[in-house]
């Protein structure tokens, strides 16, 4: 990888682009060295690779030392848009929640994971495949935007019952299939995603 760019550094990464279900989310992280030399750094990685468990610790630690950000796109703008363009959206959105003062936008750096860069976007920004696993503010971005979509999809899980939304949070795992067969698909169900495109096919 290139030598990093001098100014603050701010990673961004998304969840849910391969969910059946629900909005796709982002994170967006401030990266700063001095608490990254703590103790929680070294669980710092991408989140795919943690348990709930210390997700959700490592998700509290970013919040208290760092400064966070999150963003979503809906199943609508997924629909409309497609996923890898609603993904950037929210990538977007979150680093547009982040609190930052003129002076800082002004100096700041973004490490985007993945090949693609954020579309309409102002600011300096670098994609990195891999970054999610390689790059610590990649890293902590993917952990931010992992556990606020769990804990979305855990909400609908409430509304949308019999799904198993909570357990499965909308990927396709052989029990999510099987309730889409017995079901048929609900509000937040991807309609252009298979096999709930499939569904509707057969009508």
């Amino acid at each position: 990888m290139k030598s990093v760019p001098e100014g603050l550094q701010i990673g961004v990464d998304e969840a849910g682009r391969g969910s059946l279900a629900g909005p796709v989310y982002a994170g967006a992280v401030v990266f700063n060295p001095e608490n990254f030399k703590r103790k929680y750094s070294a669980k710092i990685r991408d989140s795919k690779l943690l348990s709930e468990e210390v997700r959700e610790e490592m998700f509290s630690w970013l919040e208290a030392h760092h400064r966070i950000g999150i963003g979503f796109a809906t199943v609508e703008e997924i629909e409309r848009l497609n996923i890898l363009n609603a993904s950037l959206l929210a990538m977007k959105r979150a680093f547009e929640s982040l609190p930052l003062s003129i002076e800082e936008l002004g100096g700041c750096h973004v490490f985007v994971d993945g090949n693609h860069p954020i579309k309409n976007f102002r600011y300096p920004q670098t994609t990195i495949i891999g970054g999610d696993n390689s790059m610590k503010c990649i890293s902590a971005a993917s952990i931010v935007a992992k556990v606020a979509r769990d804990r979305e999809m855990k909400r609908l899980d409430e509304i949308y019952q019999g799904y198993g939304f909570k357990r499965h949070k909308g990927y396709a795992t052989d029990a999510h299939c099987e309730a889409i067969r017995k079901l048929g698909p609900c509000q937040i169900h991807r309609k252009t995603f298979f096999p709930i495109r499939e569904h509707f096919e057969l009508q």
